[in-house]
């Protein structure tokens, strides 16, 4: 399976003051840091070679991950450094660990979805890029997508229209090649190259049903934990 670069190098500024003094990915959810759930969820899914981006108080996570060998993982690490990349950038700066194409995802999120069926549907596609969205109707967060007929029309967001009941689901799968775009640039945010992926009509998107969990909000770590706890019974 390919790899799968997890961003967890954000201030996570919602969820200060918790997060002064600890990384948004090693907050307790019943009993253990998130991230324990998010690496057992990608071995379960057939995931094994994990990139952690990592930021502030980054080193907190290596010294808990180690190797990733405790969870049948091989995990490596990119740290931003002393000025924060923005997403696009700390992935491009994890490039040299990546080949050709790779799974991304947010640090913050728990996404129980079929990850191997997403990527053959990329593979059909001779696409640089794949978006998954989800049918939010502003409920979870606020929408920033056009998805119909099976075709990703818009994505923005800052600047929103009424037309955007979609939303980005936070798992895309990329090819090495699109960062091609930002060769001359090194701090840029992840949407940044999607509209740019979906403006040279490099980006597809592949709806997904079930909806997702994070902790990126206190409300969001209370219904994160609830689902958790269900899911372990």
């Amino acid at each position: 399976m390919i790899p799968i670069i997890i961003l967890a190098g954000g201030l996570a500024t919602r969820l200060y003051p918790v997060t002064h003094t600890i990384a948004k990915s090693m907050i307790k959810i019943a009993g253990k840091p998130f991230i324990a759930y998010q690496l057992e969820l990608l071995k379960s899914k057939g995931l094994d070679n994990v990139i952690i981006c990592a930021g502030k108080h980054g080193e907190q996570i290596q010294e808990f991950i180690k190797n990733g060998e405790e969870y049948g993982l091989e995990v490596k690490y990119s740290f931003d450094g002393k000025i924060l990349l923005g997403t696009g950038g700390a992935i491009k700066k994890a490039l040299n660990f990546i080949e050709n194409e790779f799974f991304i995802m947010y640090g913050d999120s728990y996404l129980d979805i079929d990850f191997q069926a997403i990527f053959k549907y990329f593979q059909s596609y001779n696409k640089l890029g794949l978006m998954t969205v989800h049918k939010n109707d502003n409920l979870w967060d606020k929408s920033n997508v056009i998805f119909k007929d099976g075709k990703l029309l818009k994505y923005n967001k800052k600047e929103y229209s009424p037309e955007m009941n979609y939303i980005d689901y936070g798992l895309g799968v990329l090819n090495k090649k699109s960062f091609d775009f930002f060769q001359n640039q090194n701090n840029f945010d992840l949407s940044e190259l999607y509209m740019k992926l979906l403006e040279k009509e490099e980006l597809i998107g592949y709806e997904v049903f079930d909806r997702f969990y994070e902790i990126g909000s206190f409300e969001g770590i209370k219904e994160t934990e609830i689902f958790l706890k269900n899911k372990l019974v």
